[in-house]
């Protein structure tokens, strides 16, 4: 978990310098301090590569066609 902190707190200070960072991450802790999410699914692989919800991380979490969200959901509580 300290790993995980680190690299937020990196990435946020990338942001604030004034950089656009891109992320592909499957971690939540990383994905909810997001300030906006492109969620890709519904599957992976075959199953996937269609954008199912994209917005910020609380608009994520209310899209009931998202799995992400509705794990995202549990931790924004």
């Amino acid at each position: 978990m300290a790993d995980v902190h680190k690299l937020i707190e990196v990435l946020q200070r990338l942001v604030d310098a004034g950089n656009t960072v891109l992320v592909i991450e499957h971690n939540l802790d990383v994905i909810k301090v997001a300030d906006y999410i492109v969620d890709l699914g519904p599957e992976g692989g075959s199953g996937g590569g269609q954008i199912v919800a994209c917005g910020t991380p609380e608009q994520i979490a209310a899209c009931p066609e998202s799995f992400t969200g509705q794990y995202l959901k549990k931790l924004l509580k």
